[in-house]
């Protein structure tokens, strides 16, 4: 049993499994079956913040030698070596063939597009102003945050929640594609036109979009690639009842190893600049919270609403409410600087992403049985 799939039979199991339900017998504990990483994941990723913090505190100029090893620029490559993994073994898994009917949900598409570039720069924008007013730097880099849609770690959460792996696959694609075309154009209108329509100060942003695409090929073309070729010469070597019980359970726990390697070498590369601003890091706090419950909680209203089934619509909230935390922090430092809010701002989001979303998993799946058919039918 690998380590991103239990969960999912597990919640199936506690849904169609009842005591006295005609078979006689007691339900399986099917908790007992789960491995120790699956048991304890909140718990873990709670340690590996706390160990990349600490480490960032206690090693002189760790963050310094970390970031010299660089990809592109500005982004780390330890960092990347971390989402490689993580990413690699949950692209394996998706069934490629299947992504044309992924492809032919209007709905889905349409929501996940409007969600991801008209609402969430919007409620971040939003927030920010109203959370931040005195805080320009702060707000900028929040503002920033927000229009970088996630193509990375969405993932994870999406495999932990039951979520459909091909509309994952299609949406972060599609992610992608916008963010290479529209992150820059977003950025000057929320930064300068909008603040100038408004009466509120602006400040300028100019970022390459030849850099944002490299950065958004290398981080999501390279997995994609091995991801798609591992399955389709597995598949065709071994054929896919070996390629599904036997390969994928042997990748599948690298997933959450890259998770909690990526984890800890963020943290360890903001850990001073973290613990050295503890009143600042509430303050943006805030409305980084705010900003995952109402893009999270709208999103899955949203999926639920137009009739999706569950695994999209937990798709949809996810991929709707995650963000590249690796692309915002590259471009407030190649901007502002390392030692700007802006960065610190930037920082401060996956300090609160990662957990906030760790539970929003927790609570897709108790909402699962609001959904006919949903425990039995698995993803």
């Amino acid at each position: 049993m690998h380590a991103l799939q239990p969960t999912c039979q597990t919640v199936s199991a506690l849904s169609t499994r009842r005591p006295g339900s005609g078979t006689g017998q007691q339900p399986e504990p099917v908790l007992a079956r789960l491995s120790l990483l699956d048991r304890f994941l909140p718990l873990w990723i709670i340690a590996s913040m706390a160990l990349g913090l600490g480490l960032g505190r206690a090693v002189p100029g760790l963050n310094r030698h970390l970031v010299a090893l660089q990809v592109t620029s500005g982004t780390s490559l330890p960092i990347f070596v971390g989402l490689l993994v993580m990413m690699y073994p949950v692209l394996a898994k998706v069934r490629y063939g299947h992504l044309g009917s992924v492809a032919r949900d209007t709905r889905m598409l349409v929501s996940s597009l409007v969600l991801n570039w008209v609402v969430g720069p919007a409620v971040m924008f939003a927030l920010a102003w109203l959370l931040l007013p005195g805080e320009p730097a702060y707000r900028t880099g929040l503002i920033i945050v927000g229009l970088a849609r996630c193509i990375a770690m969405v993932l994870i959460w999406n495999d932990l929640s039951c979520g459909d792996r091909e509309a994952a696959a299609v949406l972060v694609a599609l992610n992608s594609l916008f963010q290479i075309v529209a992150f820059a154009f977003l950025g000057y209108f929320y930064l300068k036109v909008l603040p100038g329509w408004l009466g509120l100060p602006g400040v300028g942003l100019h970022v390459s979009i030849g850099e944002i695409g490299t950065t958004v090929g290398i981080f999501l073309g390279i997995p994609l690639v091995a991801g798609y070729l591992t399955r389709r010469i597995g598949e065709r070597a071994r054929g896919r009842h070996w390629y599904e019980t036997k390969l994928l359970p042997r990748l599948g726990p690298f997933a959450l190893y890259g998770l909690l390697y990526t984890i800890v070498i963020l943290f360890a590369l903001q850990g001073r600049t973290i613990t050295a601003h503890p009143a600042a890091v509430a303050r943006i706090a805030l409305p980084l919270l705010c900003y995952f419950a109402v893009m999270w909680t709208g999103s899955f209203a949203l999926g639920k609403a137009i009739g999706l089934p569950y695994d999209r619509t937990a798709t949809l909230a996810f991929t709707a409410a995650g963000n590249n935390f690796e692309l915002a922090i590259a471009v407030c430092i190649g901007v502002f600087g390392v030692t700007s809010g802006e960065a610190l701002a930037g920082v401060v989001g996956p300090l609160i992403e990662v957990p906030v979303l760790v539970s929003l998993v927790y609570v897709a799946l108790w909402a699962r049985r609001l959904f006919p058919n949903a425990a039995a039918g698995g993803t």
